[in-house]
């Protein structure tokens, strides 16, 4: 019986490594197990290839420490203002990191947030901005999963887009996006 036992431990232990080796390196491919270690250098020469190699591009992104940051500093604003709101931050491709729904926040303020947060990011503007471009072109508002209402700013980087902050519950668009512009500010400190 105890060989069965640690037979069957050695194989659980076996199979955590391996999934977990495997998991750890599912954006590189895994060496033979004949090849031998490649020296320091590799990387660094490695990623030199990459940076010479124009089919890829390098960007930059929000860590869902960061999104954390800048949600939790929106709805403090918020909160110091006795504002009963949600925020929402998304990352480059409009895709939600954290959403944060304040004590007491409406129903419909969930997915307000994101989508001024999604429009802010997918346009590199303000939403409060944005809004007022709907006199020139009102088949904006069309477009899925935008909302063209004060309450949403972008994060940038290098000048690029790289998240979007969105407020909703406020009694106007106008404190959306203060307080959106507070979780924005924060990531700056």
């Amino acid at each position: 019986m105890k060989k069965i036992l640690i037979g069957a431990t050695a194989a659980a232990a076996l199979a955590a490594g391996t999934f977990g080796a495997v998991s750890a390196n599912a954006s590189a491919p895994a060496a033979p197990a004949s090849a031998p270690a490649a020296p320091a250098a590799a990387p660094a020469a490695a990623a030199k290839a990459d940076a010479a190699n124009e089919n890829l591009q390098q960007s930059t992104h929000l860590t869902v420490e960061a999104a954390t940051k800048a949600a939790q500093a929106t709805l403090d604003a918020a909160e110091d203002e006795n504002q009963r709101v949600t925020v929402a931050v998304v990352d480059r491709n409009g895709n939600t990191i954290v959403t944060l729904r304040g004590d007491g926040a409406g129903p419909q303020s969930y997915e307000s947030a994101e989508r001024k947060a999604f429009t802010a990011v997918s346009w590199n503007a303000p939403t409060s901005v944005l809004a007022g471009r709907l006199a020139q072109a009102p088949n904006l508002k069309d477009i899925p999963g935008t909302l063209f209402l004060g309450g949403g700013v972008p994060v940038t980087a290098k000048g690029a887009p790289i998240a979007g902050i969105g407020v909703a519950g406020a009694p106007s668009g106008d404190l959306d996006e203060k307080f959106a512009r507070a979780g924005a500010e924060a990531l700056g400190k």
